[in-house]
């Protein structure tokens, strides 16, 4: 699946909330925190991880690529 931005970026808890993937700023914090979320195939633990297009970000069973919104 893909997530368009319309920004140069997005923080890693700003764009699992997007996805719908957490339902909270507080929930997108322990999952990353418990180093569940990967991030172009790496475990990252930083919420504020920027994101930029033609990154991918994984969660379980989960998985997505940043694009920009044309």
């Amino acid at each position: 699946m893909t997530f368009a931005i319309t920004t140069d970026y997005i923080k890693l808890d700003s764009f699992l909330k997007g996805v719908n993937i957490v339902g909270s700023g507080g929930e997108a914090k322990i999952i990353i925190a418990e180093g569940r979320v990967m991030v172009n195939g790496e475990t990252e633990l930083r919420r504020g991880r920027k994101l930029y297009p033609g990154d991918r970000v994984a969660l379980g069973s989960h998985a997505f690529t940043v694009e920009r919104e044309a």
